[in-house]
């Protein structure tokens, strides 16, 4: 059975770990740190020159883990990515030819959006999952509880500005599947090869979500 986004961001929850990887070495180290805090699913961006060998290193090391490469904003890197061992894309926004790169490279998609109109253009591609980006604060809560009434069956994954402080505020809402967001493996920690620090900061996350769903 095929991977769907929507089945990805199902296991994310929580939180979506958005990894900016610059030492390959470290990429196992610093995903087996955020295994051990509960995350089952990360993204690695294509933002550093050694970033998809660090997407093929941690496939090998942890099969248990799913690996998505992220910041993909040209058509080639779909094919670059997937054969780097990548099981699903993400790109900050959306347009045609990425969304038809996707296809083509047969990838499980999360495209960006910011207003309605990206929306329903993502959704003329069949996209139902979407990652609304840059996602910053109180603006961003009202903006995901005003595009649920047009948008019924759409889930988000809002990423950019959120942070433990603002976590519950998203995961609260219902068209949330999840967040992403870099405060999980911060650059100075991972700089640090903090792992311990990183696993805490993890599981102090997925200790927030359980507490919400209880009492939801």
């Amino acid at each position: 059975m095929s991977l769907t986004m929507e089945a990805i961001l199902q296991q994310a929850r929580p939180v979506l770990p958005v990894l900016v990887i610059e030492d390959a070495a470290s990429a196992v180290e610093l995903a087996q740190a955020l295994h051990a805090g509960g995350v089952r699913v990360l993204e690695v961006t294509l933002r550093t020159p050694r970033a998809l060998e660090a997407v093929t290193s941690i496939r090998q090391a942890l099969p248990d883990l799913l690996v998505g490469a992220g910041t993909l904003i040209h058509a080639a890197q779909f094919l670059e990515a997937r054969d780097a061992g990548a099981q699903f894309a993400v790109s900050p926004g959306c347009t045609e030819r990425l969304a038809m790169a996707a296809l083509d490279a047969q990838l499980p998609y999360l495209p960006g959006v910011l207003t309605p109109s990206e929306v329903l253009m993502a959704l003329e591609f069949g996209h139902r999952s979407l990652k609304l980006f840059p996602a910053n604060g109180s603006a961003s809560v009202k903006m995901l509880k005003s595009l649920r009434g047009p948008f019924t069956g759409i889930r988000f994954c809002p990423t950019g500005g959120i942070n433990v402080d603002n976590l519950l505020s998203f995961l609260s809402l219902p068209n949330v599947a999840c967040v992403g967001g870099t405060w999980i493996a911060p650059a100075n920690l991972v700089r640090a090869r903090a792992w311990d620090q990183i696993t805490q900061l993890a599981r102090e996350a997925c200790e927030l979500a359980r507490s919400l769903e209880q009492h939801s």
